[in-house]
């Protein structure tokens, strides 16, 4: 049992693979669980990663991915729960299902592997063809059976049991050997590139620090220990405030890169999910949901976008980087998307087509609607 009511139930897949059932604090499921009786192939081994030599990211090679399903019919859908006619991934009926992703980009070998990382110091250094095993784990979070949907248009119990199930896994993954940061996020919409139209989100356990943490540590170090309440503070008095409650505030941020971009940030300096208290998710839950449903009322269609919660690395800056929400869409109009043009992709020189003030304008009477 984790907090709030809400029951967990840890299982397994045909080959092994972790499934973790999370049962709403009002569920109407009972405890008992169908078996996966698939007969399933031997899963892929772990990717390779490859250094950049130029900025010293390190880029996954993971080729099995290229077989994973594409926008299955309803029929097909592989992650509704099993019937004799589709042999998904979940076996039974379930109300938050987290489970590894069968062909992952990072994983399953966790560090010892050979030529697994040997730690940051030796990710840090650089060199020409350097390669390493791509260990860690990427975990698929289903928030709803329901073959349609997202993170916006589940119920309020619904959405505190997938807080819960991010908090539970950020701390169980964070555990794990050779894992230094771990992401939760949603992409929403065939226009970001989305595959599956089932309501679900990923976790990655990263064997690195990924590199936007890394330059907001590096901008930490060279300002002030307690940017993100600066930050906070200083939105806080301003006009791009959308929302904000006991715990939570949500705004454009000052320099905004993407026509829809909203930022969520916890009012206390917290590093991750697993650091927050049960008063705090609870209040998520509704600020979020009705974040997201805002966000959904701008136009007359779904709002494509990808939410990203970005937590502290497992071993650096945790009394400094501050959990925080990232949402970004490209959609610039009704019927008009932003792509990134030389400026945005290849220089990272970002040109905004719109106000932060009027997006955040535009997302309150929005809100007001939904």
């Amino acid at each position: 049992m984790t907090t709030g009511g809400i029951a967990k139930r840890v299982t397994a897949l045909a080959d092994g693979r972790e499934l973790i059932y999370f049962d709403d604090a009002d569920t109407t499921l009972g405890p008992e669980r169908t078996h996966d009786a698939r007969t399933l192939d031997p899963r892929p081994p772990a990717a390779t990663m490859r250094q950049d030599v130029l900025t010293g990211d390190w880029v996954s090679i993971a080729a099995a991915r290229q077989n994973r399903v594409f926008l299955p019919p309803v029929d097909q859908d592989p992650l509704a729960p099993q019937t004799p006619g589709n042999p998904s991934e979940i076996p039974a009926r379930y109300d938050v299902a987290v489970f590894e992703n069968r062909s992952p980009s990072f994983g399953p070998d966790l560090a010892g592997v050979p030529n697994s990382p040997r730690g940051l110091d030796d990710l840090a250094e650089l060199g020409l063809g350097r390669t390493r095993t791509s260990i860690g784990r990427c975990e698929v979070v289903c928030f709803s059976p329901e073959h349609e949907g997202s993170f916006g248009t589940q119920t309020p119990s619904r959405a505190r049991t997938v807080i819960e199930a991010w908090a539970d896994r950020t701390e169980a993954l964070s555990a794990l050997p050779g894992v230094q940061q771990v992401i939760p996020f949603e992409n929403r919409g065939e226009a970001i590139g989305v595959t599956l139209h089932h309501p679900h989100g990923q976790i990655y356990a990263y064997p690195y620090i990924t590199p936007k943490t890394q330059q907001t540590l590096e901008t930490i170090h060279r300002t002030t220990p307690d940017l993100f309440q600066r930050i906070l503070d200083f939105e806080r008095t301003g006009d791009r405030v959308v929302l904000s409650g006991e715990h939570w505030t949500a705004f454009v941020p000052f320099a905004a890169r993407w026509p829809i971009e909203v930022h969520l940030l916890p009012h206390r300096q917290t590093p991750d999910f697993a650091g927050t208290t049960t008063a705090e998710r609870d209040e998520l839950a509704g600020l979020y949901l009705r974040l997201l449903r805002g966000i959904d009322a701008l136009y007359d269609s779904h709002t494509p976008y990808i939410a990203a919660w970005h937590q502290a690395p497992v071993h650096r800056g945790r009394d400094t980087f501050r959990l925080h929400l990232q949402l970004t869409s490209p959609r610039r109009a009704a019927d008009k998307l932003k792509y990134l043009a030389g400026s945005e992709s290849a220089m990272g020189a970002w040109i905004a087509d719109v106000t932060p003030e009027s997006t955040a304008k535009n997302i309150r009477k929005a809100m007001e609607r939904a």
